[in-house]
């Protein structure tokens, strides 16, 4: 008789569940090659191959199938056992990508509402471009994506909603109406900074990066400071207490696409579950406030999002 050890049989179903070694390895708390050599020692112990090598990225042979199958059959009974003598169900981890331009208190409030009913996951958040968020997605690094685009995306969206870009200002703004516009962004990866640049240099308009930061209470100060203007998302300035420049001597800015993303595979239940919420948290934006202007915004279902 073979005895299987279930820390294997776990191994296997991350690595299956996440696409990916390396994200397994952090799920797990141990390091990639201590993942392939579980996987391998797995293999030795059944006697066939679990994984295609054949295929790209993380594809199972029919046998591994099957195996993934009754691996969660046993592990899902092997916790059970753990629990009744006080054990706690493995924790999991999802990494969640936003951009700058929504890296604000709303999201991290968000997943904090979120543990409180799955009080086995983890997070781990980054601020990333769009381009290395919809790779990330591919290669199963990223479980959720909050993101920007200025195009309809090609891939399909949990959440999916327009919003305008605006210039936005304070009271200290001066703008030298000749020579580069002074801009304050999140960086490179933004979206909105993307969105301002293409705009100017449409009109043959130099730009002059005045003030980068990832904390939008820096971005704020500085706006407020007179150093610069920036670009935003109209329901994002809700959150600050710039004022958007609705008669700015710039070009006319372009509507962006927001939208949630989520992996293959997976906990979908979870997922799709904290889709939702941040999609709640973040689209009350669009309301208008009383008295305030009707913005330019418009909400589009996204396929198969259950909206």
């Amino acid at each position: 008789m073979v005895n299987i050890p279930t820390e294997l049989l776990r191994t296997l179903v991350f690595v299956v569940d996440q696409r990916s070694f390396t994200k397994a390895a952090q799920s797990l708390g141990v390091t990639q090659p201590a993942v392939s050599a579980q996987i391998k020692r797995l293999q030795f112990l059944l006697g066939y191959e679990l994984l295609d090598k054949s295929a790209p990225g993380v594809s199972l042979t029919p046998r591994g199938e099957m195996v993934v199958t009754h691996a969660r059959r046993m592990l899902s009974i092997n916790d059970q056992i753990a629990q009744l003598g006080g054990g706690q169900p493995t924790a999991q981890t999802v990494c969640v990508a936003m951009p700058g331009d929504f890296a604000g208190t709303r999201i991290p409030a968000t997943l904090a509402r979120f543990r409180k009913r799955w009080p086995g996951i983890r997070f781990a958040a980054s601020v990333t471009s769009f381009e290395n968020t919809l790779r990330g997605l591919r290669q199963g690094d990223i479980d959720l994506a909050v993101a920007i685009s200025s195009s309809k995306p090609s891939i399909e969206a949990q959440h999916l909603w327009i919003d305008q870009a605006v210039w936005v200002r304070s009271d200290a703004t001066q703008l030298d109406p000749v020579g580069p516009v002074p801009l304050v962004s999140f960086g490179e990866d933004c979206s909105c900074r993307y969105t301002a640049v293409n705009a100017l240099h449409r009109i043959g308009r130099e730009c002059d990066f005045v003030f980068t930061s990832r904390s939008i209470a820096s971005l704020e100060a500085a706006v407020l400071a007179g150093l610069g203007i920036m670009v935003l998302p109209r329901s994002r300035v809700q959150q600050t207490s710039l004022s958007i420049w609705e008669d700015a001597p710039l070009p006319e800015l372009p509507q962006l696409y927001c939208g949630i993303y989520l992996r293959q595979g997976g906990n979908r239940v979870a997922l799709e579950e904290l889709a939702d919420d941040i999609a709640a948290a973040l689209r009350p934006q669009l309301e208008v406030k009383a008295g305030g202007a009707a913005p330019n915004i418009a909400a589009v279902r996204a396929s198969g999002s259950g909206q």
